[in-house]
């Protein structure tokens, strides 16, 4: 019988493996959506603009909540990585159905206007969120 430590770390290596793999989407989420919004969000959160940060975050949950579901309901690291790629490009959706909604959203958003930014942030969230809860087969 093996310590319980060492029966408890059994799986780390598999742990590291989903984290490594969730990180690396996460950063490809951030890099994929900077690209495809016209809109600076880092430079303007760094010019402390609200707007950004609201609209940026929402995206941001909007994807590891179904990265996060990709990851607990796959059956290996490689259903885990296809489910999280379509999780990204659901996300990045969004962003096109926010703007054909708005469109003006970008300067808005560097405008600051904050109802723009919740409305972007609520509906990347919710699609998020039928998003993960369609990964539960």
């Amino acid at each position: 019988m093996s310590p319980p430590l060492v029966s408890s770390l059994a799986t780390l290596p598999d742990f590291l493996a989903y984290f490594a793999t969730a990180a690396a989407f996460a950063a490809l989420f951030v890099l994929a959506y900077i690209w495809i919004t016209p809109q600076r969000e880092l430079a303007l959160i760094r010019a402390n603009v609200p707007a950004a940060a609201i609209s940026f975050g929402g995206a941001f949950i909007g994807f590891v909540i179904p990265l996060a579901s990709a990851i607990a309901h796959s059956v290996g690291l490689v259903d885990a990585a296809v489910w999280s790629a379509v999780a990204l490009l659901v996300q990045l959706l969004v962003f096109f159905v926010a703007r054909g909604l708005l469109p003006d959203l970008p300067a808005r958003i560097a405008r600051d206007e904050r109802a723009a930014a919740t409305f972007v942030a609520a509906l990347s969230i919710g699609v998020g969120i039928l998003d993960a809860a369609c990964m539960t087969w």
